[in-house]
């Protein structure tokens, strides 16, 4: 420390001559704390110092700062030296210690044959050291390691470069044991050391060898047991394993669910079988016997009964066993038994004769038609003769057809067992008949014959176009126009008179146009879009088909009553029919009766309009004829009193005739109500018979009234009802001769009261039947007076509108019957009128 404290008074004393040169700023007071002196030294330089003046100490300041910097940076450097020294030797002592420690491990490392191939990181280039001899030949390039398929089979050669790529790439660590094309066996050891890449190849030999191949086969052992395990538990069939003493030793989990345990060791402690103890006798029973047991056995799985096909096979000391669910396959095996044995019925009842020979030519299966067909006998066709020596009998029995050289017919019709598609003939028998032959080759080899009579269908079709031939001659001669249109719209037939009705082209016609195109052509005789369009529709529709009527009035003045009448094989047929004259007279009968409809209303009018014309005038006159008659007016001549019995008679006729009228009038017209109540039958055939009495008197005709106990009552309008009685007693007298007798009487059935007026008149002839009933009818024959005929008008208007029924039954010349039932139940005949 003393020779620095020396050194800084020289760089003092120097820098106060650089600090009188201005050269030199304060730098003392960096210098003091860097630099420690003692005491009487640094007085010293204050000394010194304070004899300066004041321009010289701000220079001396400044050479002090860069002495203390130069003594600072010279302190640092004399230490960094001596570190620098130091670590250098331990470093020397250290790399000796690892160089030696290297060729330790080194000498230890290849002290057996091996191969070292590293890879510095993001490097490609290998480094490569050790025995490469192990792999290749001495004189070859060590960079041909690194070709693994060069000393490798290509599996381990494969399996060797994925591993270095992933090593590599990813630092996935490896070890392999791999044998050499040569035979040897090598263990390569990857990982990933110190940023580097490594790979270790040694051969295993002695007991290394031998504990690497145990390790192969126990490895193998292991995962095949692995695999089997994995297989076992992800199997869908119940699968287990039994000891030497029958219990259970393993049982999958298709198992454990078949027979609801909780777990493989639940099933073990509890020993649940899936089989009955009869099917588990006879399984140790098939073990015991012949090392194995197949069978197909009934199981209750979850509570259903399902077919499971069992096998078991003893292994080692114990067995083991398998339940495949077979319910499937044995439905459908005996849906399959079941659908050949419906096959083979339904083929027994066709009519067609159905043969199967199989691939070696033997007849496998026939029908009944079949036998029946060629009268062959059953026990030889249950024989399973083969085809040659059937068509050999059928020949010698003469019933194939006749050949000139019968060994190259049967040859080609043996072709069909070597052909791929069916093939279709007719044969034609010596005893008339003709067969449609069809040979179809089977799959599975073998061909099927097919034999049809078709004698009857080929003389049905020698008939049908016989048949087609009269129709066409017969269309051909119709007046009518008749065409068919097909499904597709287009024509398939037509007749000459269709053809001149429309003044269409029999050839344009026979190239099949299109409706559409036939109605462009007949647009100019008829061109309504509307009626074009249904029949447009009505040939073209496929539901719904209905015959369809058409009346077409064309332009020509001509009128054509037509149908669309569509057929069963889905074509349509039009038919049109020149109804011009009909139609004409039509029109003019329809005018005829309009008009006389129109005059019959005219007469009907007149008549309301007369009556109620006539009814005031006639009641005025019966009031005064009765007004004279009174003996208060003065007395009458007996003429005069004749005379007003005239009028007054006459009066009350015509007063009546008027009513009648009224009453038909009105019933016409809808407006005559029943005032309904109970009508007393003995009463009501009392108060018509009074009406009568004074004619009964002046021809001396008798009433005979017969009235049964139980007729009582029924519900009617008994005016109504007394004025039918009346004008059936009046109707009667006027036809009866003098001295004569008139019927009436009345009795109940279950529903109505019948009402009976006989006569012994001169009878209704047949003809006239029908009309006795109009309006106006009257008949003079056999009658002593004549009236208006509104008699029997008037009683089927009222008991019809009671809702009864009026019959006559009358022989010429042995009287009349007129027959009423008035219903006894008038709501019922209500409801059925609404």
């Amino acid at each position: 420390m003393s020779g620095v404290i020396v050194s800084m008074r020289r760089t003092l004393l120097s820098c106060t001559s650089l600090a009188r040169n201005g050269l030199v700023g304060g730098a003392l007071a960096a210098l003091l704390p860097a630099a420690p002196a003692k005491a009487a030294d640094l007085i010293d330089s204050l000394s010194l110092v304070m004899d300066l003046n004041r321009q010289e100490l701000a220079v001396l300041a400044t050479a002090l700062a860069l002495l203390g910097f130069s003594v600072m940076a010279a302190i640092l450097l004399m230490r960094t030296r001596v570190r620098t020294a130091k670590n250098e030797a331990r470093l020397r002592a250290r790399i000796g210690e690892l160089q030696l420690q290297a060729d330790r491990f080194g000498a230890l490392l290849f002290a057996e044959p091996q191969i070292l191939i590293s890879w510095p990181a993001g490097d490609n280039r290998a480094q490569i050291s050790g025995d490469i001899a192990l792999v290749l030949p001495r004189d070859a390039s060590p960079q041909r390691v690194l070709a693994f398929g060069t000393w490798l089979p290509p599996e381990p050669a494969l399996q060797m470069d994925h591993a270095v790529d992933a090593l590599r790439e990813r630092g996935d660590g490896f070890q392999l044991t791999l044998t050499t094309a040569h035979g040897h066996m090598l263990e390569a050891i990857g990982r990933a050391i110190g940023g580097q890449a490594i790979v270790r190849i040694r051969e295993l030999s002695g007991l290394r060898r031998d504990l690497a191949e145990t390790n192969l086969r126990y490895k193998a052992l292991s995962d095949e047991t692995e695999m089997l395990r994995g297989f076992a538990a992800a199997a869908p069939w119940p699968i287990w394993a039994k000891g030497e003493n029958g219990a259970l030793t393993y049982a999958n989990p298709a198992y454990v669910r078949a027979t609801e345990a909780t777990s493989a060791i639940d099933a073990q402690e509890r020993k649940l079988e899936l089989l009955d103890s009869d099917d588990r006798n006879a399984m140790e029973r098939g073990l015991k016997d012949a090392a194995n047991f197949t069978s197909r056995l009934p199981i209750v799985v979850g509570g259903e009964r399902r077919i499971y096909d069992v096998r078991a096979v003893n292994v080692g000391s114990g067995s083991v066993g398998v339940a495949i669910d077979a319910s499937e396959a044995d439905a459908l095996s005996s849906a399959l038994v079941r659908m050949a044995e419906a096959h083979r019925r339904t083929l027994d009842q066709l009519s067609s004769g159905v043969a199967v020979f199989d691939g070696q030519r033997r007849l496998a299966f026939y029908n009944d038609s079949y036998r029946r067909l060629w009268d062959l006998d059953r026990n030889f066709l249950d024989a399973h003769p083969d085809d040659s020596s059937v068509l050999d009998q059928l020949r010698a029995a003469r019933k194939l057809p006749e050949q000139p050289d019968f060994r190259a017919w049967k040859a080609k019709l043996h072709e069909a067992y070597r052909a791929v598609e069916t093939a279709k003939d007719t044969w034609f028998l010596p005893d008339g008949r003709a067969l449609s032959v069809v040979t179809t080759p089977n799959p599975e080899g073998g061909v099927t014959y097919l034999f049809d009579d078709v004698t009857e269908s080929l003389d049905l079709a020698r008939r049908f176009d016989g048949l087609i031939r009269v129709q066409r001659e017969t269309l051909d001669s119709l007046a009518e126009g008749v065409a068919v249109f097909g499904s597709n719209g287009k024509a398939q037939l037509f007749n000459p008179a269709f053809v001149r009705m429309w003044k269409l082209s029999s050839d344009a016609m026979r190239d099949e146009p299109h409706i559409q195109t036939v109605e462009g052509w007949c647009h100019q005789l008829f061109d309504d879009p509307v009626v074009w369009r249904q029949i447009r529709e009505a040939i073209t529709a496929i539901e719904n088909r209905a015959d369809v009527p058409l009346k077409l009035e064309r332009k020509d003045g001509s009128v054509l009553d037509g149908m669309i009448r569509p057929l069963p094989d889905g074509a349509t047929m039009l038919t049109f029919q020149d109804i011009t004259d009909t139609e004409n007279v039509e029109r003019a009968l329809r005018e005829r009766n309009e008009a006389l409809e129109a005059a019959d209303q005219m007469k009907v009018d007149f008549v309301h309009h007369v009556s109620y014309e006539l009814r005031s005038p006639l009641t005025t006159i019966i009031g005064f004829a009765h007004f004279l008659s009174d003996p208060s007016t003065g007395p009458l001549t007996p003429k005069q009193a004749e005379y007003l019995d005239y009028v007054t008679k006459s009066t009350n006729a015509l007063l009546a005739l008027t009513n009648n009228i009224l009453d038909l009038a009105t019933i016409d017209a809808g407006a005559m109500k029943l005032e309904l109540g109970q009508v007393d039958v003995s009463k009501a055939i009392e108060l018509a018979a009074e009406g009568i009495q004074d004619r009964l008197a002046t021809d001396r005709i008798r009433l005979k009234v017969e009235i049964a106990p139980d007729v009582g009552s029924f519900v009617g309008d008994e005016k109504r009802v007394v004025q039918v009685l009346y004008n059936l007693l009046a109707n009667a007298v006027g036809f009866s001769p003098q001295d004569s007798t008139v019927g009436i009487s009345a009795r109940r059935t279950e529903r109505s009261v019948v009402f009976t007026v006989t006569d012994s008149g001169p009878g209704i002839p047949a003809d006239m039947k029908d009309k006795v009933f109009n309006w106006f009818e009257s008949r003079s024959q056999g009658s002593r007076h004549r009236g208006a005929g509104l008699g029997l008008s008037l009683v089927r208007s009222f008991v019809e509108l009671h809702g009864g029924k009026v019959r006559v039954d009358s022989i010429v010349g042995r009287g009349t019957v007129v027959i009423c039932d008035f219903p006894t139940d008038q709501a019922a005949h209500r409801d059925a009128a609404e």
